[in-house]
């Protein structure tokens, strides 16, 4: 019989990975800001239980899963307020994984804190999306010891089709930041093609098709071409999330002295939409900011 696990965090990636795991016949006892999510579970699934604290999750649990928005949501849920966060509760042979997207040092920190309890800690952010996660086919990648690595294996096996231990404490939040470039990046160049050659005349489903098949292919072509040249950006990954992503990936820049120009680029594209009122919409609309600039939408031609 699988294990019971605590999970908290249920918003647009955390509610169907908590699915697939009880799909897969873990039990989860589970915690959210929001009681909808929470109430829909406790009422499709008798294997959930419901906390009202982080730390009654990890009371009644030796392995704790957290997806959260940002780096300062998972501090308050593991260092709590008034004695209600995870660490209360987290002792030897206890396990916080962690698949939020948030900077390698709040990472760091949270491993250290845990081992001075002698619990452990994984950093295991996640690229796919919502439609990842709903498939369980995510790409995870986790930093952190290789013994908990392998003990939590099974489970990332359920949430996951990638599975990579990338290195120490910290380095599974750092190649997420190293994905999050190359994501922005790639839909920066597919928009500005796209644009371009549909301005010049040239359907823009044969611009994808020809770019597909050749050095220029990419995921992000591939799997968002279709909906950025037809105007649907119901959001899968939204740009406040990327814009997100990308302040921590230029905070960390800095603390390496590493200068990312074309990601400061990007970057600032995204702040553009978001002051627009688009920061909800999927981070392929970014083509919108290119066709601004441009006074020609593709969409429309």
């Amino acid at each position: 019989m699988a294990e019971t696990i605590g999970f908290i965090g249920l918003g647009i990636m955390g509610e169907p990975m908590a699915r697939n795991l009880l799909n897969a016949g873990y039990s989860l006892v589970i915690h959210n800001r929001s009681q909808a999510v929470v109430e829909r579970l406790d009422s499709e699934f008798e294997t959930v239980t419901r906390a009202s604290s982080p730390r009654e999750v990890a009371a009644q649990v030796s392995t704790v899963i957290t997806m959260l928005p940002d780096s300062p949501d998972v501090r308050a849920v593991v260092f709590g307020v008034d004695g209600d966060g995870l660490i209360e509760e987290m002792g030897e042979g206890d396990l916080l994984i962690d698949m939020s997207t948030i900077a390698p040092a709040t990472a760091i920190e949270l491993y250290d804190a845990l081992k001075e309890k002698g619990a452990s800690a994984l950093d295991a952010p996640v690229s796919g999306g919502e439609p990842g996660a709903i498939a369980g086919t995510l790409s995870i990648m986790v930093g952190g010891d290789e013994a908990d690595f392998e003990r939590a294996k099974p489970i990332f096996e359920v949430l996951g089709q990638t599975i990579t231990h990338c290195g120490a404490a910290g380095a599974g939040q750092t190649v997420k930041a190293c994905n999050q470039i190359a994501v922005a990046v790639n839909y920066a160049a597919a928009s500005e093609a796209l644009v371009l050659g549909a301005k010049a005349g040239v359907d823009p489903e044969k611009i994808i098709q020809v770019l597909n098949g050749g050095l220029a292919a990419s995921r992000v072509m591939e799997l968002r071409g279709p909906n950025m040249i037809s105007g649907n950006f119901e959001p899968g990954f939204r740009i406040n999330l990327h814009r997100k992503d990308l302040g921590i990936i230029m905070d960390t820049g800095k603390e390496f002295g590493v200068a990312l120009p074309v990601t400061a680029l990007v970057s600032q594209l995204y702040d553009s939409l978001a002051a627009n009122g688009k920061g909800d919409l999927d981070h392929s609309a970014l083509i919108t900011a290119i066709e601004a600039l441009a006074n020609f939408k593709v969409s429309e031609r």
